[in-house]
């Protein structure tokens, strides 16, 4: 980005790496740091402090297996499919799968560039569209 461009994510101007970077769902993360958490459990040693959890990494935990919506793995790999066959860019995509808004109006407020990014047509066409995409992740939440 240019010093002049100021970032604004409801334009999805978020800064070239963020806009090329792979990002992830709180369910995501909780996953990753879930595994992290048993090998190092598996590992614990009582006289090796480099087998012990830091603060931070239960609380980071503990943050995203509260923040997260879908907590079976299957599921968490069905979200993020669905949402690919989208065309949503990741920050959308994680953004959406993180707040799992019920209409169409939530999800365009929450994510303004469903719309105006041209991924959905303005109006009740796109609206359509974004409900679809609602209620294939509210059927992967029901089914979990």
């Amino acid at each position: 980005m240019s010093g002049e461009e100021e970032e604004n994510a409801a334009e999805l101007k978020i800064g070239e790496e963020f806009l090329k970077a792979k990002c992830l769902m709180n369910c995501e993360v909780a996953i990753i740091l879930e595994h992290k958490y048993e090998q190092i459990q598996q590992h614990a040693s009582d006289s090796d402090p480099s087998s012990q959890v830091s603060q931070v990494f239960e609380k980071s935990l503990q943050y995203v297996k509260r923040f997260s919506r879908y907590k079976n793995p299957d599921a968490v790999r069905q979200v993020r499919e669905t949402l690919s066959r989208y065309g949503l860019a990741e920050f959308e995509l994680c953004t959406l799968g993180n707040l799992c808004p019920d209409t169409s109006g939530e999800a365009i407020a929450l994510v303004p560039t469903l719309t105006s990014g041209g991924r959905f047509p303005e109006g009740e066409q796109g609206n359509d569209k974004i409900d679809k995409m609602l209620n294939d992740l509210s059927l992967i939440k029901k089914f979990e």
